[in-house]
């Protein structure tokens, strides 16, 4: 499928996301896109369909839907996309709270076990970092981090060892970090 101006069209499963430079190339690139689902017997689901606007003005992008021939697209702030959430601020704050309360429910769903004096503590390194460390680090390749953000990350993954190993830390080695 071909959209107007640069490729603008990430695809992953059934989730697209189409970018474009102003809000006009985005609505010929929604049509597209619908045309061309159309073309092969799908339908575009309007109202699981949204759009965020990204520009530096803060005027910029007032029009609150795109509409193509049959179907409205919402404007939103922020959407989750393959569980990550996007906002049209572009800051990760918010990605990096919600990863790191994930964290703590998964930390807390697995105290006890962590805690238990039956279990090595090479075991209890290896589940933290099969179990817990990915649900806080999913999608963290996109990130950007600022200094405060990775300060955030390095706390909790303190927090989370010290838990294990007590106040002691001289058996924890580097190959544990982040």
């Amino acid at each position: 499928m071909k959209l107007n101006g640069r490729h603008q069209l990430l695809a992953y499963a059934d989730d697209v996301n189409i970018e474009g430079g102003s809000i006009h190339t985005l609505k010929e690139n929604a049509e597209t896109l619908v045309a061309a689902t159309r073309e092969i017997g799908l339908e575009v689901n309007a109202d699981k369909t949204k759009y965020m606007f990204m520009s530096r003005e803060q005027n910029a992008g007032r029009m609150h839907s795109v509409r193509t021939d049959n179907s409205i697209f919402d404007r939103v702030e922020e959407f989750k996309y393959l569980g990550t959430k996007l906002g049209n601020q572009n800051s990760i704050a918010e990605e990096i709270k919600s990863r790191l309360n994930s964290g703590n429910t998964c930390y807390l769903s697995l105290q006890n076990l962590l805690s238990s004096r039956l279990l090595s503590k090479i075991l209890k390194i290896k589940i933290y970092r099969t179990i817990i460390l990915p649900v806080v680090l999913y999608g963290c390749e996109t990130w950007s981090l600022t200094l405060r953000e990775e300060r955030k990350l390095r706390v909790f993954q303190n927090r989370v060892l010290r838990r294990i190993f007590g106040h002691r830390r001289d058996e924890v080695t580097e190959e544990i970090a982040l």
